[in-house]
């Protein structure tokens, strides 16, 4: 049995975060290219593009939590607030390579890409959630080789925030001029970022659901070597509550009669309103007739567990070479039982519906008097 997670996966141009090795785990975004784009309302703030980078160098810089005596150990800026709230904390953008780099500061929204990925918005989308509560006394900062600098920003929820869990990031983000493959001129908008998850207070509600399955089988013509069976099921996070978990995949044929079941895998976390497809094939299935896939999910959350989901499908697995030899037997079958009854009788034989028993009849077996014997006078 194999796992085999594949998902339907885009190819956008969304920043992910990723893990920067020795940086306490939190800061890496993906390239952004963009043809000079026009910023819409409310978009991120454009940094000044900083110098091109001689060849062989490239630009490195971090950013992470910070406070007022410099960074604090956190991996995450983690918030438990109220509607109505205000809070200040800092942020550290550290100038990590040889040449002086200009950064755009700004907070943004995440969300959950198809193929289970955390990412941010685009710099070109307005945030409309926590992105769009965070604030920057500036918006841009010029910072020298090897230096770094503590940035205040403040965070104000507004009065009718929705219960439950927001995510989005911190951004420092770096514009480079360079060049298309076909010579035309772009700015490159290459952003880092720290996440931030923050929980307005009120009721939680925890909610993961499988919105669709199917199940495919890959009937084998040795019915006695198996064959595959694909079960592709779709979670979708209803609650407002970021949500986890582990899950596995039953293969049964008819009566319940259990022919697979695959190792649980680690299922990506869904933020509140995210979607995520699962595909597991599992090998060696024989063909049952009809089997049905159970997914098992056991959904969880960083306060608790919660109550397992269920959801199954069925497909038929027909045994086609047995179904055939079956079918071929029952055939010569009839034809031999078919041949016999149109056989011609032997000549002098007559069906009189009458069992022959060579016993003629006298009357005596029909009880009829038996006269007595005359004695010789």
């Amino acid at each position: 049995m194999t796992h085999d997670p594949r998902p339907t996966r885009r190819l956008n141009t969304l920043a992910r975060l990723n893990t920067l090795a020795g940086l306490t785990g939190l800061v890496t975004l993906t390239a952004l290219a963009t043809l000079a784009p026009v910023p819409a309302a409310g978009a991120a703030p454009a940094p000044s593009p900083s110098p091109p980078a001689a060849a062989g160098t490239a630009f490195t810089w971090a950013v992470q939590p910070s406070g007022p005596d410099g960074p604090t150990g956190r991996n995450y800026f983690v918030y438990d607030l109220a509607p109505g709230d205000e809070i200040t904390d800092q942020v550290r953008i550290s100038n990590l390579g040889d040449q002086p780099l200009t950064f755009a500061v700004y907070g943004t929204d995440a969300f959950t890409t198809d193929d289970g990925a955390f990412a941010l918005l685009p710099a070109s989308q307005p945030a409309t959630d926590v992105g769009s509560w965070i604030s920057f006394a500036e918006g841009t900062h010029t910072v020298a080789p090897g230096r770094w600098v503590d940035l205040a920003f403040r965070i104000t929820v507004p009065d009718n925030a929705t219960p439950g869990d927001h995510v989005g990031g911190v951004i420092g983000a770096v514009a480079q001029p360079g060049a298309e493959a076909q010579g035309q001129r772009v700015t490159v908008d290459r952003r880092v970022a720290a996440r931030v998850y923050l929980r307005v207070a009120g009721e939680v509600r925890p909610a993961l659901a499988v919105t669709s399955m199917t199940v495919w089988y890959d009937n084998p013509l040795n019915p006695f070597g198996g064959g595959d069976a694909t079960v592709t099921y779709r979670l979708h996070n209803a609650g407002n509550v970021r949500v986890g978990g582990t899950g596995a995949v039953t293969i049964a044929g008819p009566f319940g009669w259990r022919l697979a079941r695959t190792d649980r895998v680690d299922l990506p976390e869904l933020l509140p309103g995210g979607t995520f497809t699962v595909t597991e094939r599992v090998t060696g299935v024989p063909p049952a007739l009809r089997l049905t896939a159970e997914a098992d999910i056991a959904p969880t959350t960083i306060d608790t567990a919660l109550p397992p989901v269920i959801r199954s499908g069925t497909a038929w697995a027909p045994p086609w070479l047995l179904l055939a030899g079956l079918l071929v037997l029952t055939g010569v079958a009839l034809l031999r039982r078919w041949r016999r009854q149109r056989l011609p009788r032997p000549a002098g034989t007559e069906d009189t519906g009458t069992e022959d028993t060579g016993i003629e009849d006298t009357g005596a077996a029909r009880g009829a008097p038996v006269p007595a014997p005359i004695s010789a006078s």
